[in-house]
């Protein structure tokens, strides 16, 4: 095979890609939950995580790896919200989900986390304060 624009290509020269606080990541040949691979074109719409965001979860999360709690992670970007999904074991149902659904922003709030039974156990505004939820550990109750 004959490559004619390979040339023009080698010749320019590589940019780094400015990285935005601000700017969510966007992942073009993620899988999604439905199915089908995320394509740039026509995905502009769906609502995702900015970087401050994942830092804050990427933290926790970390956290949790490291005390051999959890074990693997899913990020969903949908129309609706955006899903932060923990797992054990990457064969099982998420343990967490941690959403992010800007419709609910001015009412509950726009962060949530839900435990693997669908019970909400913290939303919020501020998502810093509502992933202390997850860090929250079993206590000794006496009698």
């Amino acid at each position: 095979m004959n490559f004619p624009n390979a040339r023009l290509i080698m010749k320019l020269p590589l940019q780094e890609a400015r990285l935005s606080d601000t700017e969510p990541i966007i992942l073009p040949l993620a899988r999604r939950a439905g199915g089908d691979a995320q394509t740039s074109e026509g995905r502009r719409g769906d609502i995702a995580f900015d970087r401050r965001e994942l830092t804050q979860i990427l933290n926790v999360y970390g956290r949790k790896v490291a005390n051999g709690e959890w074990r693997d992670y899913a990020i969903d970007t949908l129309k609706e919200k955006a899903v932060f999904s923990v797992f054990r074991r990457a064969s099982e149902t998420p343990l967490y989900r941690i959403e992010k659904a800007p419709r609910l922003a001015r009412r509950q709030g726009a962060y949530s986390v839900i435990a693997a039974t669908g019970l909400i156990l913290k939303r919020g505004h501020d998502l810093a304060r509502v992933l202390r939820a997850l860090d929250r550990g079993l206590r000794l109750v006496e009698a």
